[in-house]
């Protein structure tokens, strides 16, 4: 006798994403994550006493070179509230770190400079 299924492969994970953040809606910063925030995995590494879920560590694995929060949720598939629980739980352990992203008028200023160098290349 074959076994009931309890998903199909389009159905999605089994598991709801409120089971993942053990029922907490908000992250320990107070919702402070911004999409575009940078997110880059430190040198620190788990320890057991961490109880830190798959999710966690596959955001560490994909975050060895910094993605914003919008693309952490895009890879994981999850909802961004979600993930910005678990950046909040990876956070507080010292296993991640956030940075802002440089802001446009310093991307002009450096992008100026170019064109003032190279300006003065050409004479």
């Amino acid at each position: 006798m074959d076994e009931p299924a309890w998903a199909d492969e389009d159905a999605g994970p089994i598991v709801r994403p409120y089971a993942l953040t053990g029922g907490r809606t908000r992250d320990e910063l107070g919702g402070r994550l911004d999409l575009i925030d940078l997110i880059e995995t430190t040198g620190e590494e788990p320890t057991r006493k961490m109880d830190l879920g798959p999710e966690h560590l596959r955001i560490r694995r994909i975050t060895a070179d910094p993605l914003s929060v919008a693309e952490v949720a895009a890879d994981l598939d999850l909802p961004l509230d979600v993930v910005r629980v678990l950046l909040g739980d990876l956070l507080r352990h010292g296993l991640v770190r956030r940075r802002k992203p440089a802001s446009v008028s310093r991307l002009m200023d450096a992008r100026l400079l170019k064109e003032v160098i190279d300006g003065l290349s050409a004479l």
